[in-house]
């Protein structure tokens, strides 16, 4: 299995597991979906502190279906992001509100790069 697969089966597997804000049943429709899926890597021992940044600004994000964070259980210092958005141009727009902006310039200091991402058109999947 290739690593974009294993990406892809692990988020459909969070996605699963986590429940989403609307359920995916209702979402397999005519309607393509948007998907990110990325790895964001902390400064050491800041981990929890980053985690807390990204779910405090993910609130009211218009179009957003599922915002899943989750530790790495490899790395100490790794988080999981997987995001389902109505459509790419509601992901877009999430970037431009206050929330995110907050989020992103408390976050940036602590964050020390960025792991394997990847765009997926989600398909389906339960909560």
């Amino acid at each position: 299995m290739h690593r974009r697969e294993f990406i892809g089966t692990a988020a459909l597997g969070l996605l699963m597991l986590q429940g989403c804000k609307t359920p995916m049943e209702e979402l397999t429709g005519t309607e393509e979906l948007y998907g990110r899926i990325g790895q964001m890597l902390a400064v050491p021992g800041k981990r929890d502190e980053l985690i807390g940044y990204l779910l405090a600004g993910s609130d009211g994000m218009a179009g957003n279906l599922a915002y899943i964070v989750a530790k790495d259980a490899a790395d100490a210092n790794a988080v999981w992001i997987t995001e389902v958005w109505k459509d790419a141009a509601s992901h877009k727009a999430s970037l431009g509100l206050p929330q995110v902006q907050e989020a992103i310039a408390k976050a940036r200091p602590i964050i020390a790069g960025f792991g394997t991402s990847a765009e997926v058109i989600p398909v389906g999947g339960k909560h």
